[in-house]
């Protein structure tokens, strides 16, 4: 415990808090800011630096945690002997004041409300791809991971599992979220931008998994207190203190400061950012020049919206210039030009094949409409630099004025008038009213938009990179969310920046410090600001409070380890395609990028056989077992490919339910993940005894398009969809008869009567109406098909048609399955 704390501190306190006391960049203005604002830069600055050595030797492929320690002493030690016993405020430093407990408890709220973090370490969408890009960059000390696995994969099999990328910046896939980028080198690279995993790495390095996953939650709990902080310089403790804990209480923020996602990073270091860049130039503080371009450089390497955040900034620094004579800082320039090229460098390096998906997002016509815009805006900005002496008092009185303007226009016309058509989608079209409707709330909406009028009349230029930031993101992001249209995954555009910075807005509405008017009315607004404050609070916290209890996957984590258990570390497990049908290929991810497993993902459910058999062959001679991992789907077998089982198993998780972007989401459900594990081997299969199968028994390699193993009636049963396979290998040829044994699973009567064509390798045998109760239905083979069957290297295939009914449209609750009919026995005599 005491080298963790140590270790925790060297990382994310002690570097800064010797940076910040160095005596440059006039420190005694620096002693002078706010008890609790000198500690929020030592942990800034300290993350900062410890995050760029991460990213840097991960970059150069040399991290490794004891490496970063390294750095953190080393610097610490340069800074100690370059301040040459000069570190001290001497006296200067401001002493805390009652403000100093706001951020200590909006602290302890983070705890509360971000803890305990998501199990979500699965494969197959971005949060368990951050948690396994994270772990990587802990175990194998790189951004790109160099795979043996996928290197040792022969040519004649590639196909198999490698897929060629044709027209992409990628070879291959290698599980959702990583790309192949040399296949024969077996080099793999993370989709996502690195920086939230590198938190990951470190949070790994202190203290395993349960540390890794607690890096959102650090995150989260930093972008209340960074919210506050830059709310308090530029608007007051109160506005400050109100926005940070309606924040916390919102459910889009109580849902992402547990489930990994790059926004908390990116909200933390924004606002961080916003702090720095009004210290620098509205305070005239240049040792916070270079920290705005370094936290820039950062968000780079957090999302690629890190772009508009420099952009905004840029050319708020350029507005202020203009009005208020206030130069742009030589360190910030220079910082931020170097950072945001150093990005550029790294999304076209590494990460070009994730830089290149938004640019395919844009269309022939959109993309010089965009820089039509840009030109545009480049050649206003040069005339208004021209004209800047003669015209400085002009652009500083309406440039406010049509910030606020072109927001409440946007706002109306985005409420009352923008409707979907042409190329517009509904979830484009209804995105401010979706989220003010279900997390913002409409009353909070009207007192943002007053906030807005505030800001521009009373207090923009304190800070003019706010209200620029703030309408460059909600212009962008409520014309084209350019995000699966789901529930919460869609408001995560609203994270970083909107939500926070309309919070803040609401509270200089309510219970700001303005200017005029009478000392009875001004005490007043308060009042009421007040109480509307409190009654939102209220109204947030009931919104989030079943998140409170829920855990997104809780259990998966033990569950997994005990599968990876099972597996040796010369094992080769080859798993189900992600088109299988189940979710048995999340699994994949963490057993080969946490647990060090030797995984393969097929890319069909029906593999080339041949194929499948020779890298069969050329697999056990590099791996003691060849084992298959599936819940139902894959069409595997073949009259040489056997499989012998091994385990069985069943889990299920909470999962939070994803809806449709007009849907609140309903709760938690459970997921499901059933799975076998078998052993492959090559040989000959015995014939002439037919095929028998106890479906919903150790059948994931027979069956597909089937609905989940199920008991009814003490008998082990599937569900068919509307159209559901069996493979049948083994045949002789002598086989003349099919009997299925199924039931109509007590259908409603108002549903369509359960009626299922069987097919034999295409060939129709007979429609079957099925009745209540389990019966055996026969269908004679005709000799000839029979004997097709036997003499073929593929196993034969018996094809359900059935008709189908979903019980929620019959019987109400979600159940939204396609259901045919319960089959218990295939037996082919």
């Amino acid at each position: 415990m005491i080298r963790l704390i140590l270790a925790a501190a060297l990382v994310a306190y002690v570097p800064g808090a010797l940076i910040y006391r160095l005596p440059t960049g006039d420190r005694a203005r620096r002693a002078e800011l706010p008890a609790e604002e000198r500690v929020f830069w030592h942990v800034v600055l300290s993350a900062a630096w410890s995050l760029g050595v991460v990213l840097a030797l991960a970059w150069c492929a040399r991290y490794s945690f004891n490496r970063l320690l390294l750095a953190d002493a080393g610097l610490a030690g340069a800074v100690l002997a370059a301040g040459r016993g000069r570190l001290r405020y001497g006296g200067l430093a401001r002493r805390p004041s009652w403000t100093a407990a706001l951020p200590v408890a909006l602290i302890v709220v983070g705890v509360a409300q971000f803890l305990p973090t998501s199990e979500y370490i699965i494969g197959g969408k971005d949060p368990g791809t951050y948690i396994n890009e994270g772990v990587q960059i802990a175990q194998r000390g790189s951004i790109v991971i160099h795979d043996p696995v996928v290197a040792a994969v022969p040519d004649v099999a590639t196909p198999l599992f490698f897929p060629l990328a044709l027209g992409q910046p990628y070879d291959s896939l290698r599980f959702m979220g990583f790309f192949v980028s040399h296949l024969r080198a077996g080099e793999v690279v993370g989709q996502l931008p690195h920086l939230f995993p590198a938190s990951i790495a470190i949070g790994y390095g202190l203290n395993g998994l349960t540390g890794a996953r607690l890096a959102v939650a650090a995150w989260a709990t930093l972008g209340l207190v960074a919210v506050y902080m830059f709310g308090a310089r530029t608007f007051g403790p109160a506005p400050a203190i109100a926005a940070s804990a309606l924040l916390a209480l919102n459910v889009i923020d109580v849902w992402f400061g547990r489930y990994p996602n790059s926004e908390v990073a990116m909200q933390a270091l924004f606002f961080a950012a916003l702090l720095a860049c009004s210290r620098a130039h509205e305070d005239a503080q240049p040792f916070f020049g270079p920290v705005v371009g370094v936290l820039v450089m950062l968000l780079v390497f957090a999302r690629l919206d890190g772009l508009l955040v420099a952009a905004a900034l840029a050319g708020a620094t350029v507005l202020s210039w203009i009005a208020t004579d206030t130069k742009p800082r030589l360190g910030f320039v220079v910082t931020l030009v170097g950072g945001v090229a150093i990005g550029l460098a790294y999304l076209a390096g590494p990460l070009r094949a994730y830089f290149q998906t938004p640019l395919n997002f844009t269309d022939q016509i959109s993309r010089p409409l965009a820089a039509l815009a840009l030109l545009a805006a480049l050649a206003a900005l040069a005339a208004l630099i021209r004209l800047r002496r003669r015209h400085a008092e002009q652009v500083r009185r309406v440039v406010p004025i049509v910030i606020a303007v072109a927001l409440l226009v946007a706002a109306a016309y985005a409420l009352f008038l923008r409707a979907p058509g042409g190329k517009l989608t509904d979830y484009d079209a209804y995105a401010l009213r979706t989220f003010t409707q279900f997390f913002f709330f409409p009353s909070a909406l009207l007192v943002a938009l007053a906030g807005i009028l505030v800001v521009a009349t009373h207090s923009f230029w304190r800070a003019p990179a706010f209200l620029v930031a703030f309408a460059t993101f909600a212009l962008v992001f409520f014309y084209k969310i350019h995000v699966v249209p789901e529930h919460f995954w869609m408001e995560r555009r609203t994270l970083s920046i909107i939500l926070p910075g309309a919070l803040l807005l609401v509270g200089v509405a309510a219970v700001g410090d303005i200017a005029g008017g009478r000392r009875t009315w001004r005490l007043a607004r308060r009042v009421v600001g007040a109480a509307f404050l409190i009654w939102l609070g209220m109204a947030y916290a009931a919104a989030s409070r079943p998140l409170r209890s829920h855990v997104e996957y809780a259990g998966i984590i033990p569950y997994l380890e005990q599968l990876a258990g099972r597996i040796g570390d010369r094992d080769l497990t080859i798993v189900e395609s992600r088109d299988a049908g189940p979710d048995t290929h999340v699994f994949a991810v963490p057993l080969a990028y946490i647990y060090a497993r030797n995984v393969l993902v097929l890319a069909s459910p029906k593999p080339d056989k041949l194929r499948l058999e020779a890298f069969i062959e050329d697999a056990r001679q590099k791996y003691d077992r060849v084992l298959f991992l599936g819940g139902q789907g894959t069409d595997l077998l073949s009259r040489r490919i056997i499989a012998a089982p091994l385990a069985d198993g069943r889990v299920q998780v909470p999962e939070y339910a994803s809806t449709p972007w007009n849907v609140y989401p309903e709760g938690a459900r459970r997921k499901e993940f059933d799975y076998s594990l078998y052993q492959l081997s090559i040989g000959e299969r015995g014939s002439g005894g037919g095929f028998h199968l106890d479906v919903g028994d150790r059948d994931d390699l027979f069956v597909l398009r089937f609905n989940a193993k199920e008991r009814s009636e003490g008998r082990t049963i599937r569900w068919t969809g509307p159209t559901s396979y069996i493979s049948m290998p083994g045949l002789s040829g002598a086989e003349r008869e099919v009997v299925l044994t199924m039931h109509d699973g007590g259908r409603p009567t108002a549903a369509p009567p359960a009626r299922v064509t069987v097919r034999f390798n295409g060939t129709i045998l007979g429609t079957l109406d099925v009745k209540p109760g389990f019966q055996e239905y026969r269908l004679a083979i005709p000799a000839e098909l029979a004997r097709a069957a036997g003499d073929a290297i593929e196993p034969a295939q018996l094809t359900l048609e059935s008709t189908v009914w979903v019980p929620r449209d019959y019987l109400g609750g979600n159940d939204t399955r396609r259901l045919g009919v319960m089959i218990d026995r295939v037996d082919v005599n």
